[in-house]
């Protein structure tokens, strides 16, 4: 993935990584490296195995120690590389104080797909700190928030004992649990999402030794063991990758599965979030998010057609169904009526196994979701959006409290915005260049998109109502008539009003259903909440006097964006398919 114009359409990058950050200790025991390596390749080469679908992707800073041990054997195994830098390149290697680790770091550099340096726009020192000192250390620690937050997995060579030194490899291993860097990130930075099921606590600890400590690793552990370490209550600590995590991963595989199916349309097909004729190229890394944005709303439009179809044959069977029981009960008690009843009954179980076993409802909630996570994602990216914890990224807060499984939407999101996480600074006209493509205004932007939604899905709820009312009426006339002209209509009139009936309520309840199935009524809200939601931030933008502001209202806009989407996904996953729709129907 990069951020190159595209003069000749979109360019999509199918392969989504698996990232494995990189946290450990500098002074290993020579004596114990040769066996540590071997242990680091097995479970590397374990879990290209388990998941063939990603491409395992390494994230070393290339420290000595640990950093260029884990590089070599992803070297060796030809995994991707990435180099995330705490410091200017030359000013880091030249801290390097081996030079046989010198000439490892600059061979591994070359082999690496990117070697960047994150933002140095560090903090003042707290008074009574060295600021030299406090800067150095601050700038691991940021090296390993930033690890924690753009990786699937945590591999911690570490021996066990926890310290309270900032950036230091227990607080990286902290961090990714708790969200807590000691003075970097303090507890009065966290939120509630420590309190909630995370997928993003995975780290794989390798117990290892420490020159600086001749006595050993902590005694509760072997040296060169291994384990999967989470929050887990039952399980912090295990040999098996936790049922959760493994959902987590085969999800994702199933959408590079998707990708990679249907690459040549999405390629075609694709809608991009960046407007054609741009002129300059776009700021780094916001590319790489486009891409993926393109490939999730591909695959959600795709998946929603062939879920509005499911909908739609199911609702028609359970007409028929219905249709089927009047002419049986109130025109001739005829047996093909009743074959011709479970006939479509059989039909509407049918359509409905297909469409549960191919998981096309769940995928389409779950790729539109991430396109619009993805959406929020790419303009913050584009217009140096940060939110008040510069550790915090888009995807850190996103779905969470909901189901664990859906934490591979998280994980794709870590992923997109690796790169253009690493620098957030942007030029005041990315921001308009945001407000413009993002809010829009009457006609365009997503403002226009929800101000015509809004009024689609309210002439499609009239409809419906109507079409109540139109059911009531004529029932009650139809009874009317019964009771009025019974002498005067013959058996054959009596039944043909009976069949107007039964058949306008039928009409009525299956489009109830279906309006229900598709949540017509709660979209006509969710539009116009929107709508105004965008209104006032078009009105606020236009009056913002500075460029601090003007970040600060897309920020609060893309939270509300994001919390919207959370509970969209929350609703049609109540109301999926995968609830008995069938039953409900007949």
């Amino acid at each position: 993935m990069d951020n190159t114009l595209r003069k000749d359409g979109p360019r999509i990058s199918i392969g989504i990584p698996l990232v494995i950050a990189v946290t450990g200790h500098r002074d290993l025991v020579p004596e114990e490296v040769p066996a540590l390596k071997a242990v680091v390749r097995e479970r590397l080469e374990a879990l290209r195995d388990r998941f063939p679908n990603h491409q395992l992707t390494i994230m070393s800073a290339l420290a000595e120690g640990a950093d260029l041990l884990v590089a070599e054997v992803a070297v060796e195994l030809q995994f991707n590389l990435i180099v995330p830098l705490p410091k200017e390149l030359l000013v880091y290697r030249e801290e390097i104080a081996s030079s046989a680790a010198r000439e490892k770091f600059d061979a591994y550099c070359d082999y690496a797909s990117d070697v960047f340096t994150l933002d140095q726009n560090w903090p003042a020192a707290p008074a009574g700190e060295d600021p030299e000192e406090w800067q150095n250390n601050y700038s691991y620690a940021q090296l390993g928030m930033f690890l924690c937050g753009h990786c699937h997995i945590l591999l911690a060579l570490w021996d066990g004992f926890y310290s309270d030194a900032m950036g230091g490899t227990a607080q990286v291993v902290h961090f990714h649990h708790d969200n807590i860097m000691s003075g970097a990130a303090e507890t009065s930075a966290t939120s509630q999402a420590m309190l909630v099921d995370d997928e993003s606590d995975l780290v794989l600890h390798i117990v290892c030794s420490r020159q600086s400590n001749p006595d050993g690793p902590n005694p509760d552990f072997d040296s060169l063991d291994w384990f999967w370490f989470t929050k887990d209550e039952e399980q912090p600590r295990a040999k098996e990758l936790l049922s959760q995590h493994d959902l987590i991963f085969r999800r994702a595989s199933d959408f590079i599965l998707d990708a990679r199916a249907h690459s040549e349309e999405i390629t075609a097909n694709t809608r991009s979030l960046i407007p054609d004729g741009l002129d300059k190229p776009l700021p780094t890394g916001t590319g790489n998010i486009d891409d993926v944005y393109c490939i999730a709303d591909w695959l959600a439009m795709h998946y929603q057609k062939l879920t509005l179809r499911t909908l739609l044959l199911s609702h028609l069977f359970g007409f028929s169904m219905g249709f089927m029981f009047i002419l049986f009960s109130d025109l001739e008690t005829l047996s093909i009526f009743l074959w011709l009843f479970l006939s479509f009954f059989a039909a509407g179980v049918v359509t409905q196994v297909i469409a549960r076993k191919k998981g096309w409802q769940r995928r389409y909630i779950d790729y539109r979701t991430l396109a619009e996570g993805l959406r929020v994602q790419f303009f913050w990216a584009v217009s140096g959006v940060v939110s008040e914890q510069n550790w915090r990224y888009a995807h850190d807060a996103y779905l969470q409290g909901q189901a664990a499984e859906i934490g591979w939407i998280r994980n794709i999101m870590r992923v997109a915005g690796l790169r253009s996480d690493a620098t957030r600074d942007r030029e005041e006209s990315w921001v308009s260049f945001v407000e413009l493509e993002w809010v829009g205004d009457e006609t365009r932007g997503q403002l226009g998109y929800f101000k015509r939604k809004a009024k689609e899905r309210l002439q499609r709820n009239k409809i419906t109502q109507n079409l109540g009312r139109l059911s009531l009426v004529v029932s009650v006339l139809s009874v009317v008539g019964l009771l009025l002209a019974t002498r005067y209509i013959s058996q054959t009139g009596e039944t043909i009003l009976i069949l107007i009936m039964g058949s306008t309520l039928l009409t009525y309840a299956v489009r109830e259903g279906y309006s229900y199935a598709t949540g017509t009524n709660e979209l006509v809200k969710q539009y116009d909440m929107m709508q105004r939601i965008y209104h006032n931030a078009y009105r606020r933008l236009s009056a913002a006097s500075s460029l601090s502001e003007r970040r600060q209202i897309l920020l609060a806009l893309g939270q509300s964006a994001l919390d919207e989407n959370s509970d969209w996904l929350q609703m049609n996953r109540e109301r999926s398919m995968e609830k008995k729709e069938v039953w409900r129907v007949g």
